[in-house]
């Protein structure tokens, strides 16, 4: 499954060479043969552009016969605003939204997400209500984050 993936990812790699504001987040094939296929742009993404990679994609794997019969199904969409950030890439598109990241040691921390480096995240938390409110800045390294999800505020 895994070398599967990896082909499939290098299918990509051919379809995103001439689209550089766009991006993979990840690819799952499941036992039943339905591949699922993540993408991003740093603008979004369009239901026009996951149709047309969606069919770019779907003939490229029909052309290798990678699976009898075209014995296979192919999604492909956008993450879903509760799927967490998983490249750094993502993160950049949601500075100044809320995030809640988990820490590796299982903690966790809600912030606005002010800044991103190569290395890094800084986050804005405020701590208390009213005049007792304290605002402070956190360095969070990514090595020190298990996930982080956006929080949607209604």
């Amino acid at each position: 499954m895994e070398v599967r993936i990896q082909q499939i990812e290098a299918l990509i790699g051919q379809i995103l060479a001439d689209e550089p504001t766009y991006f993979l987040v990840s690819v799952k094939i499941k036992p039943t043969n339905n591949i699922k296929v993540f993408f991003d742009g740093d603008e979004g993404i369009s239901i026009e552009k996951c149709v047309k990679f969606n069919r770019a994609l779907y003939k490229m794997i029909e052309e290798k016969a990678w699976y009898p019969e075209g014995d296979f199904s192919l999604e492909i969409s956008s993450p879903g605003i509760d799927e967490p950030l998983i490249l750094q890439r993502q993160y950049f598109r949601n500075v100044g939204r809320d995030l809640e990241i988990i820490f590796t040691d299982g903690s966790t921390k809600i912030g606005t997400l002010m800044a991103v480096t190569a290395e890094d995240i800084l986050i804005q938390t405020t701590e208390g209500k009213g005049k007792k409110a304290v605002t402070q800045q956190l360095l969070v390294p990514f090595n020190n984050i298990k996930t982080t999800t956006v929080q949607i505020k209604f």
